[in-house]
């Protein structure tokens, strides 16, 4: 799965957009700072979300919306189609 599929599926589960999702974790107090187990914790306890969904937000959380360009292009399931993920939904594409 690619990161915007974990990033759509995130947004399919919860009815939240990864932005909003992000925004809810800065009102936390949550931010690039903020240890991994703490964000997943909090995103399982209120929205059942695993572990891998977690990461891909935790990683935009940390690093921005920006992902290496090894992971754009070429086939399968793990290749995204831009190095910039899109945080504004589904329906804003």
């Amino acid at each position: 799965m690619s990161f915007q599929a974990y990033l759509d599926t995130i947004e399919r589960k919860t009815g939240k957009t990864p932005a909003e999702l992000l925004a809810e974790a800065g009102a936390r107090g949550y931010g690039a700072g903020t240890k991994a187990e703490v964000v997943l914790d909090w995103l399982k306890a209120d929205y059942d979300l695993g572990r891998g969904h977690g990461m891909a937000l935790y990683h935009v959380l940390k690093n921005g919306t920006g992902i290496s360009d090894k992971h754009v292009g070429g086939a399968g399931g793990h290749r995204d189609e831009s190095a910039t993920l899109r945080v504004d939904g589904i329906a804003n594409r």
